[in-house]
């Protein structure tokens, strides 16, 4: 577990080198569920997603030797890209393992920073076994993007500007992966009020995290059906010591899920509306308003927009299947 105070310690270090994103009202969002909707924009922030926050954080306890020696991390695109960025500014020699099928636009900006990139296997549960066994091997530091303590300190750091700008906040919805922004976040507001409603959202198509505190216990990949999405950032499964999972079950309310249609619908409306880059895994909280807006009426809201690395082919296409779309 991580405390309130491991948090506060993560905003001082970071603060220099992320920035304090924007939380903005939002209009149309506000008048489909007839309450109040506020937009958490990470999708602006270094690196165009929350990652940055974590990646630094970690960075910043890494030791003298091993800095020298190097990490190695395994990632679907956003945290690549957010490590990438922090060890070039560290000067820190670092390997990043990415599934072959990781969107171009991600892997483009991972291969603009000094890294030594391998892509393996068809998911990201592949990658991650293979960076893990690489770590091993070369005697790398690995830094998981949800499963490390300094990380989700980092991520928190998100809840701690929530609670500044907007102290009667009554909901915060928030996207999950492997649960390292949403542990922080819930950490971080659960702490300081406690009375806050905190909603995890995830894809029907990859509800693993979902599936698993419905279970009681960290499922297997296997033991989860699931399929693509465009949400890939959020895709894949959970290592079995995932700290991540204790922390939800302790401070995460309830879960969403979303369907393909509804995040692709998410994507069109955030960028007509608001003029907002959004990548599937980022639109997942708005997604989860459109589908549930009875739960959010009269209510005070902050959705989590979690990042913007989405390929312009796609966004394009989006754009022309909903054109002219209404709430």
């Amino acid at each position: 577990m991580i405390s309130l105070r491991d948090i506060i310690q993560a905003e001082k270090k970071i603060r220099s080198f992320v920035k304090k994103t924007s939380l903005v009202n939002s209009k149309f969002l506000s008048e489909a569920c007839k309450g109040k909707v506020y937009l958490k924009l990470e999708n602006q922030q270094i690196s165009n997603s929350f990652k940055i926050r974590g990646a630094t954080n970690r960075m910043l306890h890494l030791s003298v030797e091993e800095r020298k020696r190097g990490i190695i991390t395994a990632s679907s695109g956003n945290h690549a890209i957010a490590v990438a960025i922090a060890a070039q500014k560290f000067n820190i020699p670092t390997k990043i393992v990415v599934p072959k099928n990781t969107p171009k636009k991600k892997i483009e900006k991972i291969k603009s920073y000094n890294v030594n990139l391998v892509m393996y296997g068809d998911i990201y549960d592949q990658a991650e076994e293979k960076a893990l066994e690489l770590a091993e091997k070369k005697g790398l530091t690995y830094i998981s993007p949800y499963n490390d303590k300094h990380v989700i300190a980092g991520q928190g750091t998100i809840g701690l500007e929530i609670i500044e700008e907007l102290p009667n906040v009554d909901m915060v919805i928030v996207p999950v992966g492997g649960g390292g922004l949403i542990s922080g976040i819930s950490t971080a507001v659960k702490n300081l009020k406690p009375n806050v409603k905190v909603f995890g959202v995830q894809p029907e198509n990859s509800a693993v995290m979902y599936e698993s505190v419905k279970a009681g216990r960290i499922l297997s990949l296997s033991e989860v059906k699931t399929s693509d999405s465009i949400a890939d950032a959020v895709l894949g499964g959970v290592i079995k010591e995932a700290i991540t999972f204790r922390i939800i079950q302790k401070y995460v309310d309830e879960f969403l899920l979303v369907d393909e249609e509804t995040i692709r619908k998410a994507v069109y409306l955030l960028w007509m509306k608001e003029k907002q880059r959004v990548e599937g895994a980022g639109a997942l909280s708005v997604a989860a308003i459109l589908a549930h807006k009875n739960r959010f009426l009269d209510k005070r809201t902050v959705a989590v927009i979690s990042g913007g690395n989405i390929d312009d082919e796609l966004l394009q296409s989006i754009i022309g299947e909903y054109e002219g779309l209404r709430v």
